[in-house]
């Protein structure tokens, strides 16, 4: 496992609608293993094993963060935002910041991380419902003259973190929703052709999941793939405030999660479980009475439907910039899912390979 590449990816703002940065070290990874590479006009990157195969597996993990957007600046330099995805603004004041501004020349583009921390105000602090027009971001200019010489207009902006190692095999940083499952499909995609498999197996990095949906929708139009597994991450249970009545115990370095959900094939997930069980890798389950919130939604309603599992990252503090994962849950998901597509691949050879719940006569 390929820890550096994670790292990367996290010390890369992606904010959604802003993901070309981390696409762009998607794809250079996938050049290591992938035969071919495919780009699209929403901002998906796909790196493909067997392209020519008729049998397709999609693997997907979303590359975008949840962040701001700068909307205005003040006179007093002061730099205003709008949310990108589930942020609570809350969580900002008072915390480092950082905007990165693009500047183009021609076909080149230089991205410049700048400086701010969430302004301190004590309206703000007493306030218990700050809305993304309440945060100020203060990057220390004079006046809006001067802001402007370093940021502008729709620049994205979130948590300025580094990834930190904490006790028991776990790691902390933002974004870890879900550039975990980024990071997971595509070192799952490179093991999948160090072992040789002859079927289609398509690393998919899609944007948009936090906002829009638009890069799931794009990838499962094009790709049409006979099966989906899309990695994101769920709520840890082992952690202050949490319940596991709500959707299962689910604990840090115990085992990637399968979704048990009207929205996930039930044949997927007993290869899945039987993968696991080969393998002794640990899993553990969720349940979702309706929408799973991922891509996968998207993915199951696009053309004549795409069969779907869930395969998820336990995750404590979501949608925060302290969330916390373990390194070992990572590890198992990679292997189960390389496990997966040799095993369907299989399936597929010998014609027992059946995602139909109910079979008529």
């Amino acid at each position: 496992m390929h820890r550096e590449l994670l790292v990367d990816f996290l010390n890369t703002v992606t904010v959604s609608g802003c993901e070309e940065a981390g696409q762009e070290k998607a794809l250079a990874y996938g050049r290591g293993f992938a035969h071919e590479q495919r780009t699209d006009p929403v901002g998906n990157a796909v790196s493909i094993v067997n392209p020519e195969a008729p049998f397709k597996v999609l693997l997907s993990g979303h590359m975008d963060e949840i962040g701001f957007r700068v909307t205005h600046i003040g006179d007093d330099g002061m730099v205003h935002v709008q949310k990108a995805g589930g942020v609570r603004p809350g969580l900002y004041v008072g915390a480092p910041m950082q905007v990165i501004h693009e500047i183009r020349e021609g076909e080149k583009i230089t991205r410049c991380r700048v400086c701010g921390v969430g302004v301190i105000t004590d309206e703000l602090l007493k306030n218990t419902e700050v809305k993304d027009r309440d945060l100020l971001i203060d990057i220390g200019a004079e006046n809006r003259e001067s802001a402007e010489k370093a940021v502008s207009v729709g620049d994205p902006v979130c948590a300025d973190t580094q990834v930190r190692e904490l006790l028991g095999n776990n790691f902390t940083c933002r974004a870890l929703d879900d550039k975990t499952g980024a990071f997971v499909i595509l070192e799952a995609a490179r093991r999948a052709a160090e072992q040789n498999v002859h079927c289609g197996v398509y690393a998919h990095t899609s944007v948009g999941e936090e906002t829009t949906g638009r890069g799931a929708w794009m990838a499962a139009t094009s790709v049409r793939p006979d099966c989906a597994i899309v990695v994101d991450v769920t709520w840890a249970s082992d952690c202050p405030g949490t319940d596991p009545g709500t959707t299962g115990q689910i604990r840090l370095g115990k085992g990637p999660v399968l979704c048990l959900s009207g929205m996930v094939n039930k044949a997927m997930n007993r290869m899945l479980e039987e993968t696991a069980r080969e393998m002794e890798i640990p899993v553990q389950y969720e349940v979702a009475g309706g929408h799973t919130s991922t891509d996968g939604d998207v993915m199951l309603m696009t053309g004549e439907g795409v069969p779907v599992a869930l395969v998820s990252i336990p995750l404590r503090y979501m949608h925060s910039s302290v969330e916390v994962a373990n390194w070992q849950d990572l590890e198992n998901a990679i292997q189960l899912i390389a496990g997966f597509v040799k095993k369907a691949e299989g399936a597929a050879k010998d014609g027992s390979l059946d995602f139909r719940p109910v079979r008529a006569e």
